[in-house]
């Protein structure tokens, strides 16, 4: 397996345990998916945006919100399964060199 898919399985694995994490066990899987995510979204070409609507925004804002209890395990999980899904399908974009069409303008 290559790291990128051990790590997926990895979000998946703590999703399904997660009233195993500790807050920080938590805070630090999001974050992580947060960089892989934004890494592999520059690799691709798709622009990252600092608004409420970006997906890598939203895993930022859970991650910070958990050692503060402000997020549920549900939450927590749903966020760790859909960054699991975004790593899975940029992995999948990068492996196979698919082109993506953005704004009119073609990428990767």
């Amino acid at each position: 397996m290559s790291s990128t898919t051990d790590f997926i399985a990895e979000l998946i694995r703590a999703a399904n345990q997660i009233d195993k994490l500790t807050a920080l066990e938590k805070n630090r899987l999001l974050d992580r998916a947060a960089t892989v995510v934004r890494k592999m979204r520059e690799q691709i070409g798709i622009p990252i945006t600092r608004t409420g609507g970006d997906a890598v925004t939203e895993i930022q804002v859970v991650a910070a919100a958990v050692p503060f209890g402000r997020r549920t395990n549900e939450e927590v999980r749903a966020v760790l399964l859909n960054a699991a899904a975004m790593i899975r399908d940029l992995h999948i974009v990068l492996d196979t060199g698919t082109e993506i069409q953005i704004g009119g303008g073609t990428t990767h």
